[in-house]
């Protein structure tokens, strides 16, 4: 297929009558969707509907894995030892609990979900990743484990911001300022930049990896060449396998290309468990005590385990919208696209081939997402480049699922660190590329702010 034809595709996929309710919008994972639910709090729990039950072992496996909590080694229980040295937790579901999203901290507690990546100005000359800071590394470690000290203690403060909607009714944002007490090896660098992640959920991601490259090169718009305001950027990530550059998917920044590269990374910043593909400690050269430490074997995790928690991470299944025909949801819709905000969070797909799951290609899905890198303006930015995104780009998060997180995990907080209460707050954050749409929401009268959100609870 040609760009011309690719592009002119998405360009239909994106735009049709919102009015038009396709049935396939209630299967937003197509085949893999959970089309019963029996509880909303265990909504990202169930693997893919089309998996058989040959292959469920494999989804079950790596369930396990996920959900355990990994020790310290040596243990007896060698398949979950090599914790650490240094973590941020001890368990991938710790941040992902039932697979979902996590939350941002309330002032002066500990931080569970939220990391905070570190680096200082100027990339890798062979990688172009970021420069690590120079004593703690690429990510704050708080945990560690017995005879190793934390790297320090990450808080969060709030400040409210006051604004007014068009209408004249107020509304108010929060902003955080981080601070990181108790560094175990002294200050930090100066020019030190610091970016905090939340943990976002996990349903669908072979689905978005199954996504074809041709479809994100073809709507990618980097000079905004149609003069539209949109300007996506096509992520360009090292992959250590191939020593070459990918294109990025996954993570805030799009920073990892596939599940597996994503799996792996998490099992290594954030506890500490090496593999194949990232088999280095996080050790600073002045942290004696972690470099002395026990490991639990080179590699930690071998390649069959790691496929298998990978294997599980791409075939959890996006829950079905069984209400998505309801009157209200199909006017907000309607003023979603309206308001411009389709323009990033592209509505539907069809994904590709991906090789080993062959239950994921060929799908209808409706994640609202297109995967890019968008300029969100400097209010959301964290003067912290990677790769092709500047400070102040974001990957357009999926937003399939997201009116399930206060049922999954009993808060509604979005945006890469929480900041934003809800879809209200995290529509008025928007900048940039996003300010016309945020300044159509803002401006709009509270019926319709309303019916929009009540279209996103729907996801």
């Amino acid at each position: 297929m040609t760009r011309f034809a690719l592009a002119s595709l998405v360009v239909l996929v994106a735009c049709g009558d919102p009015d038009d309710f396709d049935a396939s919008e209630r299967l937003p994972g197509g085949d893999t969707t959970l089309r019963l639910l029996v509880s909303r709090s265990q909504a990202f729990t169930f693997p893919a509907s089309n998996l058989s039950s040959e292959r469920r072992e494999a989804f079950f496996t790596g369930n396990a894995f996920f959900n355990q909590a990994w020790v310290a080694a040596p243990a007896s229980t060698t398949a979950r030892d090599g914790l650490g040295p240094t973590f941020v937790a001890p368990a991938c579901s710790t941040c992902h609990f039932r697979d979902g999203r996590g939350a941002a901290a309330e002032p002066g507690e500990p931080m569970v979900d939220v990391l905070l990546r570190l680096s200082v100005p100027g990339t890798d000359p062979v990688t172009g990743e970021p420069l690590p800071e120079p004593v703690y590394g690429g990510q704050l470690q708080p945990f560690a484990i017995d005879g190793v000290p934390g790297e320090g203690r990450p808080t969060v403060e709030w400040t409210e911001v006051p604004g007014t909607y068009g209408d004249g009714s107020g509304y108010s944002l929060r902003r955080p300022t981080y601070v990181i007490d108790e560094l175990a090896h002294g200050p930090m660098a100066a020019d030190v930049r610091i970016s905090p992640r939340v943990a976002p959920h996990m349903i669908g991601l072979g689905l978005l990896e199954a996504i074809p490259a041709e479809w994100l090169e073809a709507r990618a718009d980097p000079d905004d060449l149609d003069g539209d305001g949109i300007r996506g950027v096509v992520q360009r990530v090292w992959d250590p396998l191939t020593e070459s550059l990918m294109i990025g998917r996954f993570g805030w920044k799009a920073e990892q290309p596939t599940v597996l590269h994503q799996t792996a990374g998490a099992f290594n910043g954030d506890l500490g468990i090496t593999s194949s593909l990232f088999p280095g400690e996080h050790c600073g050269p002045t942290q004696t005590e972690c470099r002395d430490a026990p490991n639990g074997g080179e590699p930690e995790i071998d390649d069959e385990l790691l496929d298998k928690v990978a294997f599980y991470a791409r075939t959890l299944a996006p829950p079905a919208r069984p209400n998505g025909d309801d009157p209200d949801i199909l006017e907000g819709r309607g003023l979603f696209r309206d308001f411009g905000c389709t323009d990033c969070h592209v509505a539907e797909h069809v994904t590709g081939a991906l090789e080993g799951f062959p239950e994921l290609e060929g799908q209808r899905i409706w994640p609202y997402t297109d995967l890019l890198l968008h300029d969100l303006g400097p209010e959301l930015g964290d003067d912290r480049p990677v790769q092709s995104a500047s400070g102040n780009h974001w990957r357009t998060p999926p937003l399939w699922g997201l009116g399930f997180v206060p049922s999954v995990n009993g808060h509604d907080d979005l945006l890469h660190d929480g900041r934003a209460r809800g879809f209200a707050e995290a529509i008025l954050w928007h900048g940039g590329e996003a300010e016309p749409s945020r300044e159509a929401f803002r401006n709009a009268s509270a019926e319709d702010r309303a019916l929009v959100i009540t279209f996103l609870e729907s996801l």
